[in-house]
């Protein structure tokens, strides 16, 4: 029986990669320590460049929120495939730190999170692609994103 890759699992999803972003600050997009890849955070590049905007519970409802959590996971992807050549060299999901840009009232940050978890699970299987998570909630994030997350990888 042959195993599926992410390199696979990913293609079947019929989704587009948006460019890999170019930091916006002081700060390297990823490094690999050993066999530990960790990714800075990471906003919704859409596919022309561009970032979404809006705070959630004002500017966007909580489902339009995880499909921005789904495009940071895709812009995610972009970065690992574009540096590292392809996402087979991640072996797994170690920890998710999703980062909500949301009203006060607003308390369903693991909801609008688990846009860009489940993206990694179909991507690298519900045993690998789950890790460790945290999805909080901030009064504002760079740009006015909704959604900013980082992210730690083991490395085949």
């Amino acid at each position: 029986m042959e195993i599926e890759s992410a390199e696979s699992r990913f293609n079947a999803l019929g989704l587009n990669l948006p460019p890999a972003p170019k930091p916006m600050g002081v700060y390297k997009p990823y490094l690999i320590d050993g066999k530990h890849l960790y990714l800075s955070g990471h906003g919704p590049v859409t596919d022309d460049g561009s970032l979404l905007t809006g705070k959630v519970g004002r500017d966007m409802e909580k489902d339009e929120a995880k499909a921005a959590a789904q495009q940071v996971g895709l812009t995610m992807l972009s970065t690992i495939q574009s540096h590292l050549g392809s996402l087979n060299k991640v072996k797994r999901v170690i920890k998710v730190l999703g980062m909500v840009n949301s009203t006060v009232d607003f308390g369903e940050h693991p909801f609008v999170i688990n846009g860009c978890s489940e993206l990694f699970a179909q991507v690298w299987g519900e045993e690998n692609g789950i890790g460790t998570r945290s999805a909080v909630g901030f009064g504002s994030l760079p740009g006015n994103i909704p959604v900013e997350i980082e992210a730690l990888f083991e490395l085949v």
